[in-house]
């Protein structure tokens, strides 16, 4: 057999292995991430069931990366002590071994079954039967990829030269810790490397100390991404979990090294099947550190903050907060996080209707510039939102994903879009009056600023809605149209009777009063348009046009 053949079809049989971890993964989150979240919220109140509930999501998602950047999020956001953030981890990462032990066994006959149900499921139109489908297929490829990479195997497992590298490297542990979590950085998945260890200690290739050492190497090299790739930006206080997963794996991979020789002898007499003996190794030293760790969590979050404290000082408000990068794989954290990030888009905004308030109240030029400024913020939130959105692999997300990214983007474009009617429109308004040095007359201020009044409890409608989807909520903040072109209308007609009577100070203001009650609706106009249409829009309350057939 050619062997550069053969390495193309080893490396292809891992390439399999590794999408098949990924279609389990997707499946799952399709299916039940956004119950899953949901679940784990509720689980964050105590230790113990933070820990079970860290077990069990990962055991499903087969992903601890994923469970972390879920609770990594809940804590970034203020909405979970650290404590219980750090025992999600140790449960996430005994969760992890449940698959391997599951695969330990002589299963890979199933593999045809499992892949025939999951398309015979995927191909079914409701969202429910494909999702599982997709969850079976990863199964039945997961479980040919290891039938297939022993096989390929076979033939090499007495090969000199394929020996003495092997030998060379099962001699020296800390080389094997090393380049496992190097393979396991690379391939973003400890399940996919432990597999492959597994399978060559199944056919002898690898002694059962070198499988254990590269097993150790794999559990350290998952907790290297978070930390990598995880937590952005320059608060340190964001890579105190990631950190402290990393740092209580490194403890317990640097102990376990020390006590190999004593413990690998005495596995293997307990265990005779190689790859049996693997995973209970990689069971066993997951729940040693969750035993260990567990009841010190306390006093270790508290070291944590003591090297890792809150950064003071002014961030940056056009610099996004929750895109987390690492979060892409995982639809459901994704579109959450950008969810977020377009609700500062609202509070932006409504920082800026306060300063054209004050604006118009007060006739402030220092007031107009750094409220014109905040529009740069608008700006730059959009691009990173939407950037972030287009970057989300469109095969990884659901109908209800998709539907939910277009609810993002149309929020955070008319959030936007609202912004530069304000900035463009309404603050250069602002900014001719003070320029003039003329004021509005009393009743067109208290008129214009009844409305602005009115606009900020409108945005605030709005962001609630966008984040429950209530119709009522929805069919409310839609009424406000029609409401403000009342407003204006009653508003225009004040202001002729005003002109009418002579009133100096409203002739003098009258072109910049009636562009602003027109700006001031054309900005609520965005607010329903981003909030209330796509509501409206899936449940069929919209009509395709105003005109009378």
């Amino acid at each position: 057999m050619d062997f550069p053949l053969t390495v193309i079809d080893l490396a292809g049989s891992v390439a399999l292995l590794l999408w098949g971890v990924h279609m389990v993964q997707t499946g799952v989150q399709r299916a039940f991430g956004a119950r899953l979240r949901s679940f784990l919220g509720d689980a964050l109140r105590r230790r113990p069931t933070a820990f079970l509930a860290g077990l069990g999501i990962t055991a499903v998602l087969q992903s601890s990366t994923a469970t972390g950047l879920m609770v990594t999020g809940f804590a970034a956001g203020g909405l979970v002590d650290l404590v219980p953030a750090l025992a999600v981890m140790l449960g996430a990462n005994v969760g992890t071994t449940l698959i391997v032990q599951v695969l330990s066994f002589d299963v890979a006959e199933a593999a045809p079954a499992l892949i025939l149900v999951g398309v015979l499921m995927f191909r079914r139109a409701s969202a429910g039967p494909r999702d599982f489908g997709r969850v079976l297929i990863g199964l039945g490829l997961l479980l040919m990829a290891l039938r297939q990479f022993i096989g390929l195997l076979t033939p090499y497992e007495d090969l000199p030269s394929l020996r003495m590298l092997l030998g060379a490297i099962s001699t020296e542990p800390v080389l094997d810790v090393l380049v496992a979590a190097g393979m396991t950085w690379a391939a973003h998945s400890s399940v996919a490397v432990v597999l492959v260890v597994m399978s060559f200690a199944a056919k002898g290739t690898v002694p059962p100390a070198a499988a254990f050492a590269l097993v150790l190497g794999a559990n350290l090299g998952t907790a290297i991404n978070p930390v990598l790739e995880g937590a952005t930006g320059a608060d340190r206080a964001a890579k105190r979990l990631p950190l402290g997963n990393l740092l209580n794996r490194l403890a317990g991979v640097v102990a376990a090294l020390a006590l190999l020789p004593l413990i690998g002898p005495w596995l293997v007499r307990l265990e005779p099947s190689n790859a049996r003996a693997v995973a209970d190794f990689h069971t066993a030293f997951n729940l040693a550190l969750a035993l260990v760790f567990f009841p010190l969590l306390t006093p270790y979050a508290a070291l944590l903050r003591r090297w890792l404290p809150q950064q003071v000082g002014a961030a940056d408000p056009s610099q996004p907060l929750y895109l987390d990068p690492t979060a892409r794989d995982t639809p459901v954290i994704a579109l959450g996080g950008a969810a977020r990030e377009a609700l500062r888009m609202a509070d932006v905004l409504e920082g800026m209707l306060q300063g054209l308030r004050d604006a118009f109240e007060k006739a402030d030029r220092r007031q107009i510039g750094e409220t014109k400024r905040l529009d740069d913020v608008l700006d730059r939130l959009n691009a990173a939102i939407k950037t972030y959105l287009i970057s989300l692999d469109p095969e990884a997300l659901s109908e209800a994903d998709q539907r939910r990214l277009r609810e993002i983007l149309t929020f955070a474009m008319n959030m936007e879009q609202a912004g530069d009617v304000v900035d463009m429109n309404l603050l250069g308004i602002a900014a001719k009056m003070v320029k003039r040095g003329v004021t509005f007359s009393k009743s067109g201020q208290a008129e214009l600023l009844a409305m602005l009044d009115r606009l900020v409890a409108n945005l605030r409608t709005a962001a609630s809605l966008f984040m429950s989807g209530d119709e009522r909520a929805a069919r409310l903040l839609a009424a406000e149209k029609e409401a403000f072109r009342a407003m204006e209308a009653t508003a225009a007609e004040a202001h002729f009777a005003r002109l009418r009577a002579g009133r100096l100070d409203t002739a003098e203001t009258s072109g910049l009063h009636l562009d602003a009650l027109r700006d001031l609706k054309s900005v609520n106009t965005h607010l329903v348009a981003g909030a209330a249409y796509p509501v409206l829009e899936t449940a069929g309350e919209l009509l395709p046009t105003r005109l009378r057939k």
